[in-house]
């Protein structure tokens, strides 16, 4: 247990903010307590914009930090979109509030600018809440929150047990969320995801100020508000899992048109890819060059339960492919920006070989000894860009290269001491 876990688990935020009273022995021992219903009971689901704008109404009336999460269809709808979005505030109770019947969130969000917002886990849920409209202008990340305060699991589950002590709903959030009507046990479960986040949130603000960090938490979450949305991700089709196996470029030009196939179908379907074809399937054809119908029926993936029109339209993607001139193929491999993966280093540069090694022993060092994952403490991109590249091996140049990498200041100051140091071990 870290130093954080037995400050909270001793501290009296087992029982405040309406959750479940002690009954005499659940705080005492140690025991977590099952938290089985939210606190006013499971709310309506505003599907209407008449019920929306009370809702907007009461949450803008609200006082303190509003509790946000939502719910994607990940693995049964395209995209990822929300189809529950639930929030929590002071003087405003709960709210579960439908997207598909209220797709422009934008006054919510608007109502709720300039107040904090706690997620857990923010950057999942940001995208498909600013699809909606909702935008938040300050956020507190809980699972941040978690790592930076050195927590072993920051799963949601794990912090409301390891902190508060207790014991949330489990077995609903891989559910299909499009399902429609919601059954109730899942709008509890939904529920209770923010029924304790506002007081997590305090919980973690104390132990991350008992330990010097509080400032490092607001400069990252402030980070986190301030990016822009994600840019579209070059040729995805190249991400499809086991593409290690396709080396020639003509394979490589299967995957691309049974991918961009698949993607178009599943869009038009509103279903997830994987449910139209697998992974397995695309690279099975892709290294396998059916030559007809037939020979593509025999593969894995393309069973007897796909029918012949199926077949067909797949085979007709790999004759395209097929008939490709050599200058319309795609590459063996994608430009990389910056250096080359740290396995090449060795053969192509072993200086730089020597201060990656160097460095990322520093910062493994560092991070032991600040208590928190290597990855919060600094990007491992910026590390080997500044290894592959390196500035002069002093503090001042080895600083500002890894705020020219997007370090936050507080990255900066505790990662560049170590870092030039080692560098300079190494005669950069």
């Amino acid at each position: 247990m870290t130093d954080a876990q037995e400050t909270a688990a001793a501290s009296s935020l087992r029982t405040t903010g309406g959750a479940p009273p002690d009954d005499g022995g659940s705080a005492d021992s140690g025991a977590p307590t099952p938290l089985l219903e939210p606190r006013e009971g499971i709310p309506p689901v505003i599907a209407d914009e008449a019920a929306l704008a009370e809702v907007i109404a009461a949450f803008a009336a609200g006082t303190g930090p509003v509790a946000v999460d939502a719910e994607r269809a990940s693995g049964y709808r395209y995209g990822q979109r929300a189809y529950l979005v639930q929030l929590r505030r002071e003087g405003a109770g709960t709210a579960l509030i439908d997207p598909v019947g209220c797709p422009d969130l934008s006054a919510l969000g608007e109502a709720l600018s300039g107040v904090e917002w706690v997620l857990h886990a923010a950057t999942q849920d940001l995208p498909c809440l600013r699809e909606i409209g909702m935008v938040p202008t300050r956020l507190f990340d809980t699972e941040l929150a978690g790592r930076l305060a050195g927590f072993p699991r920051v799963g949601l589950g794990a912090m409301v047990e390891g902190v508060l002590g207790f014991v949330l709903e489990k077995g609903h959030s891989a559910v299909d969320w499009s399902t429609r009507p919601l059954p109730d046990p899942w709008l509890r479960y939904a529920a209770l995801d923010v029924e304790l986040l506002v007081d997590l949130r305090d919980a973690l603000e104390k132990e991350l100020d008992r330990q010097g960090k509080l400032d490092w938490a607001r400069q990252e979450f402030d980070a986190i508000a301030s990016a822009p949305p994600a840019e579209p991700r070059k040729d995805p089709w190249r991400r499809t899992s086991g593409m290690h196996k396709v080396r020639r470029r003509r394979q490589l030009g299967v995957v691309r048109e049974l991918w961009q196939t698949r993607d178009r179908i599943a869009q038009r379907r509103d279903v997830s890819p994987g449910k139209v074809l697998s992974d397995a399937a695309i690279v099975e054809a892709a290294l396998s060059l059916p030559v007809d119908v037939q020979a593509l029926a025999a593969l894995n993936g393309f069973g007897h339960r796909m029918g012949r029109r199926q077949l067909e339209q797949w085979q007709a993607a790999v004759d395209r492919a097929k008939a490709l001139s050599e200058a319309q193929l795609p590459q063996p491999g994608q430009p990389v920006a910056g250096p080359p993966p740290p396995r090449a280093w060795a053969d192509k540069d072993p200086v730089a070989a020597a201060r990656l090694s160097a460095a990322r022993a520093a910062v493994s060092a560092l991070a032991e000894e600040l208590n928190m994952p290597q990855e919060n403490l600094i990007a491992p991109d910026a590390v080997r860009r500044v290894c592959w590249e390196p500035p002069a091996a002093d503090e001042e140049a080895v600083a500002d290269a890894l705020a020219s990498y997007g370090a936050r200041p507080w990255q900066v100051e505790q990662v560049a001491p170590v870092l030039a140091a080692a560098l300079a071990g190494q005669g950069a």
